[in-house]
């Protein structure tokens, strides 16, 4: 009883050790992100909009509110464009601009350097078991 008593609490210790060096790595990651977003004035949900709006500029509806106040966002700093819909009136599209796409290939060169720094001090082995991990984690909340 003892025994089992002491591995649970090795366990929980070790439990403790990894959710604390996972969110000190969660930490220095939107750090990161945050220093190479700023010489754009972009937020994370900002470049997560610019790149979505990217693949799908010349098919995407904007209708929820808080995606147009991120597009609000986005058109005021020239990284976007509205459009009407030339097929459906009641719709508009939204398009990255020139600006945008230099924008978004300037934050990848940057933010890619950027994940090189933190994830490069890992052998390619543990980048895809962290991968792997990470997935893991992430799918969790799925089921």
């Amino acid at each position: 009883m003892t025994q089992e008593r002491d591995e649970s609490a090795t366990d929980q210790a070790g439990d403790d050790a990894l959710s604390e060096a996972f969110w000190a790595v969660a930490r220095r990651l939107r750090e990161r992100s945050q220093e190479t977003l700023a010489p754009w004035d972009i937020t994370p949900a900002h470049l997560r909009a610019l790149r979505t709006l990217r693949r799908l500029s010349d098919h995407l509806q904007i209708a929820p509110r808080s995606t147009t106040e991120v597009v609000d966002a986005l058109e005021a700093r020239n990284l976007v464009r509205r459009r009407a819909d030339p097929g459906d009136r009641r719709a508009t599209l939204v398009e990255v601009t020139e600006h945008g796409t230099d924008v978004l290939a300037a934050i990848r060169d940057t933010s890619g350097t950027e994940a090189g720094r933190v994830f490069g001090r890992l052998s390619p082995p543990d980048r895809a078991e962290l991968a792997r991990i990470l997935a893991l984690l992430r799918d969790q909340g799925d089921r």
